[in-house]
């Protein structure tokens, strides 16, 4: 093996692979979905991220405060965890959370929404608006929290706002969406573009994810299930950030144009090489610190964190 193939083969972007690889490897057909749920919290959770965790019940769903020293209680961000509403909690995305309460110096209630197939579509996006009601009426003011999400976390951030609007309920002031999960009928042309280069997600795992939420008679292209069919005028400023090696790539790109045509500002960041929510490898990868980073600074011009806490 020559320098150059070692270098290739070390590379951190293979060592994050590597990691989701070894958790779907260790999957069959009769792999149950309890038992999928406790092997990705098992490679993912955990964090020595120095916040404090306080578990609440917010609105009737299971939840946790994640925060920082210091962090001003008038400020929020409620974040809605990955895993294609078949897997994922919060123990899994944990440090990732932690990461962004850090670097925007904002506490973060992330919540344990119901997954399917157990619970399907609209109990997910039932559990979002409880929780945003839920901090609402512990006297956070709508101008004071921020959504983020990642992957379908980020599909339910859009989702509940678009329900917040059609109820004429006050929207959250800003939305961080990482690779989000825009479009479960699987349009996009990256899915095929992309489909060598993403070494994890092709679109028939896609469509059964879809399906796993959805049932079989559920709707792929209902604009609460798929945001890129939704009328999207009216929605706060969002910032999305994804992976070009992604086949959900597309999902981000024509959402982010649709949105801009309606009039929503739109900060869209396409990062070369990155995998699906590359920004949970902060151990591997350094463009995981710099995304976070770029989270952290739209977050803080939204919320004005920075003012609040010199300030107080």
């Amino acid at each position: 093996m020559t320098r150059a193939s070692e270098d290739i083969a070390t590379a951190p972007i293979d060592l994050a692979i590597a990691r989701i690889r070894a958790v779907y490897r260790s999957w069959n057909r009769d792999t149950s979905v309890a038992q999928m749920r406790s092997d990705w919290d098992a490679a993912f959770g955990g964090s020595t991220a120095p916040v404090t965790c306080e578990r609440v019940c917010a609105g009737g769903v299971d939840g946790e405060w994640i925060s920082p020293a210091n962090t001003p209680l008038n400020r929020a961000i409620l974040y809605f965890h990955g895993g294609g509403f078949r897997i994922g909690s919060v123990e899994s995305h944990r440090d990732l959370i932690a990461q962004i309460a850090l670097a925007s110096g904002c506490r973060v209630l992330a919540i344990n929404y119901r997954l399917a197939p157990e619970h399907r579509f609209p109990a997910a996006l039932d559990d979002a608006l409880a929780a945003y009601g839920w901090m609402l009426g512990q006297g956070l003011a709508h101008g004071s929290i921020a959504f983020a999400g990642d992957s379908a976390g980020g599909n339910l951030v859009l989702a509940a706002m678009l329900a917040l609007r059609e109820r004429k309920l006050p929207l959250p002031v800003s939305a961080v969406l990482m690779s989000p999960w825009t479009d479960l009928a699987a349009t996009g042309t990256s899915y095929v573009s992309r489909a060598e280069a993403d070494p994890i997600h092709q679109r028939p795992m896609i469509l059964a994810l879809a399906k796993n939420y959805l049932g079989a008679q559920g709707d792929p292209c209902d604009p609460l299930v798929s945001p890129l069919y939704a009328d999207l005028a009216g929605l706060p400023p969002l910032l999305i950030q994804v992976g070009d090696r992604e086949t959900v790539l597309d999902d981000s790109i024509m959402f982010a144009d649709l949105a801009r045509a309606a009039g929503v500002d739109v900060n869209l960041e396409v990062w070369d090489g990155m995998i699906h929510v590359f920004q949970m490898f902060g151990a591997e990868l350094s463009e995981a610190h710099r995304a976070i980073a770029s989270i952290a600074q739209f977050l803080n011009r939204h919320l004005q964190i920075k003012d609040e806490r010199a300030s107080s």
